[in-house]
């Protein structure tokens, strides 16, 4: 009880980048463009999508719902990192608002995870069964993988934030980074956070490595399929509709394995707020891009859409 009166009327402060406002300003700019850039992106595709009934396939339902949890999940964020950026640290959160910053990071982040498995799965089905893709990626399937997604990565987030925000927090408010992140908000804890670690570990190695662990043995599948076909054409577009997940994949999974399943005692607050700039600002740039370059039917969509707004 002592603790929970402690924490009651906690404000958290975020540490700024750099003592010096100019590198702060820089930073501000650099930080809007990438966040802009991730909304226009993401928007872009979803709409594309949508109004493209020719890209009214799974494959394309998956990205949409991906580029939508992407804006939401950068949204989470990037509002209040920009307040802090321009106060030099000095905008407060509630202990609150650092809660629910959190779960709705988690949540989204989860699902994002979750979803680039199920999108692994529908290349799969596609490349390996492409007779019966159409009966087996049913639109009532479709919805329930999306649905499940959500659910895992709501699963996920609700007893962490719990967990964590049970914690006791005395006179450490600031959060040595830019957003309420787990691992940097247990280390402001007045209490023994060995059992939350761990159960951090565990629970964040079994959501990163069992989607890796799918998304690998459908990759497995599918190289073996993409080998056995005769023509140069036919193997150039099975693999070109694969790369640009595989690049997200790599990008989304390398970073957050890099924060979350790296030992505490080598946990490096300024490395791990460097790397959390890449998911949480670059990665959901580079997701757009990469799709559309990679991808020859969202670059005619994109093509068509331009010729008709000019």
């Amino acid at each position: 009880m002592e603790g929970v009166n402690k924490t009651t009327n906690i404000q958290f402060f975020f540490h700024p980048f750099s003592t010096n406002p100019d590198v702060q300003l820089v930073i501000f700019v650099a930080f809007l463009v990438m966040y802009l850039t991730s909304l226009s992106g993401n928007s872009t595709i979803t709409v594309i999508v949508q109004v493209n009934h020719s890209l009214h396939i799974p494959m394309y339902f998956f990205l949409a719902n991906l580029a939508v949890l992407e804006i939401f999940y950068t949204s989470s964020i990037a509002p209040l990192a920009l307040a802090n950026l321009l106060s030099m640290g000095k905008t407060p959160i509630s202990i609150t608002g650092c809660g629910t910053q959190m779960f709705f990071f988690v949540f989204l982040g989860g699902a994002d995870c979750v979803l680039l498995a199920v999108m692994a799965y529908d290349r799969f089905i596609a490349i390996c069964y492409p007779l019966r893709y159409a009966i087996i990626m049913s639109w009532s399937l479709c919805v329930e993988l999306m649905a499940g997604s959500l659910v895992l990565g709501f699963l996920l987030s609700l007893p962490l934030t719990i967990l964590i925000f049970h914690l006791p927090f005395c006179n450490n408010v600031e959060i040595y980074h830019f957003y309420c992140d787990m691992p940097a908000v247990m280390r402001l804890a007045c209490a023994d956070t060995h059992v939350h670690r761990t159960a951090l570990y565990i629970i964040s190695f079994i959501v990163l490595t069992i989607p890796l662990s799918l998304i690998s043995i459908s990759y497995g599948f599918i190289l073996a399929a993409i080998l056995r076909i005769q023509s140069t054409e036919g193997r150039h577009r099975a693999f070109s509709t694969c790369s640009a997940h595989i690049i997200v994949v790599l990008l989304q999974y390398g970073c957050t394995s890099f924060i979350y399943l790296s030992p505490s005692s080598s946990y490096s607050p300024e490395m791990g707020r460097v790397v959390s700039v890449v998911y949480t600002f670059i990665t959901p740039i580079l997701n757009p891009l990469i799709y559309s370059m990679r991808n020859q039917e969202l670059k005619d969509a994109l093509r068509k859409a331009l010729r008709k707004s000019r």
